[in-house]
């Protein structure tokens, strides 16, 4: 597994070349939409500004240089663009 950066509108967060780039995006607090999961609604749509992804079969449409984050797992440091202001949930701290 291998350490990357993702930048999303702006703002930078570390993720990893293993996961779809929806589950990261999430995991680090952030609430990109969705529906579907798999490919099938285009909901996740957004523009990769930089870097490459391995996106996986869609029934979705995608225009030149649109990603689904559901199904694209990052090959590199990446640059996403979403056309709305993706939300941030804080989460709270868990003492073990």
């Amino acid at each position: 597994m291998s350490r990357i950066t993702i930048t999303v509108n702006g703002q930078s967060l570390v993720g990893n070349t293993h996961q779809p780039l929806l589950e990261q995006l999430e995991q680090a607090g952030l609430q990109p939409e969705f529906q579907c999961r798999n490919g099938v609604c285009g909901a996740c749509r957004c523009k990769l500004q930089k870097g490459s992804v391995s996106q996986q079969d869609t029934m979705a449409y995608l225009a030149a240089g649109e990603i689904l984050t559901c199904s694209a797992i990052p090959a590199q440091n990446i640059e996403l663009d979403f056309d709305y202001q993706v939300s941030f949930v804080a989460r709270k701290a868990v003492n073990l």
